[in-house]
């Protein structure tokens, strides 16, 4: 920009000029002084300070730092916070809808925390579960925006091939659902009632089991239960349709889109009721656990007794 002009000043540094007459001699009066009320050595009321123009272009200097702060920030949100995903399918109706998209928790495994029965997580393609992945389209300038929006997680990445299944059995579970059964998790009943797709049935499509789940794996199925290629579908795979702990990407808690369908994603009553059996039975097995040894004493300590 331009300097800007600032209007004369009075003073003693200006040189002296008198005013002119109509016969062109100089006149020996002075020029009146100013009054109080005049602004000549302050700035007139309106008149823009030079300085403003220099905060102006500060600002667009400032602006592309700012930038890379807010893109740093979304890499560290979507890294170790929580990232959107969008769902693509009906098979987890009704609890989620084609176009939904989901906040998914990614702190809470940094500090341990394990998937656990009923939870709605989402997890990469083990392989073989989604086929080859979609050519991605990275071409052209579009193709370039598509893949920086993708990458700070504000969009969904043509590249990764992820799902989102329910949680059903974990490490150490057996289970299993038979042709006109329920789903059982270490034989007991599984109530879906609260989740399951109307008119659907836990496996008559597709019975299974009994099924041993390895520690370290999980047993997914989606609710819409007549149109989700889950666990069922994929035990002539590796893993025998089960899924690595570490192939999971989160747990997703929450629907934030679009906005009438705002709600949380929490774990379903009935698999409270399952933990519950399971921790009652917990107790039993350790006291079963302690009375072996004392029982072992108390032998030992009467064949002592005998032979003595």
């Amino acid at each position: 920009m331009g300097d800007v002009a600032v209007g004369a000043r009075s003073g003693a540094d200006e040189p002296e000029e008198r005013p002119v007459t109509s016969d062109g001699e100089a006149s020996g009066e002075k020029p009146p002084e100013p009054e109080s009320g005049d602004r000549t050595d302050r700035e007139a009321p309106g008149e823009k300070k030079p300085g403003k123009a220099g905060k102006q272009r500060s600002f667009w200097k400032e602006l592309p730092i700012l930038i890379g702060i807010a893109i740093v920030l979304a890499l560290l949100i979507k890294t170790f916070l929580v990232q959107a995903f969008s769902i693509p399918s009906d098979s987890m109706q009704n609890t989620l809808q084609r176009g939904d998209r989901v906040l998914v928790d990614k702190l809470t495994p940094w500090f341990g925390a394990t998937p656990d029965r009923g939870e709605v997580v989402v997890f990469h393609d083990p392989g073989g579960w989604l086929g080859e992945s979609p050519p991605a389209d990275s071409e052209g300038f579009l193709g370039t925006i598509r893949h920086g929006l993708s990458v700070i997680g504000l969009m969904p990445s043509q590249e990764d091939q992820d799902l989102i299944k329910r949680v059903v059995a974990v490490g150490g579970d057996t289970v299993e659902c038979q042709q006109g059964g329920p789903v059982t998790v270490n034989g007991r009943a599984l109530d879906e009632s609260d989740y399951l797709y109307p008119g659907n049935t836990p496996c008559d499509d597709q019975p299974f089991g009994p099924v041993e789940i390895p520690e370290g794996e999980l047993w997914v199925l989606g609710d819409h239960r007549q149109r989700s290629l889950d666990s069922r579908y994929h035990q002539d795979l590796p893993g025998g349709g089960t899924i690595p702990q570490e192939e999971v990407v989160g747990r997703a808690i929450v629907i934030a889109w679009p906005v009438n369908r705002w709600s949380t994603l929490p774990v379903p009553d009935g698999y409270d009721e399952l933990a519950g059996a399971v921790a009652g039975a917990a107790p039993a097995v350790l006291g079963a656990a302690g009375t072996v040894p004392l029982l072992l004493w108390r032998w030992r300590r009467r064949s002592a007794s005998a032979q003595g």
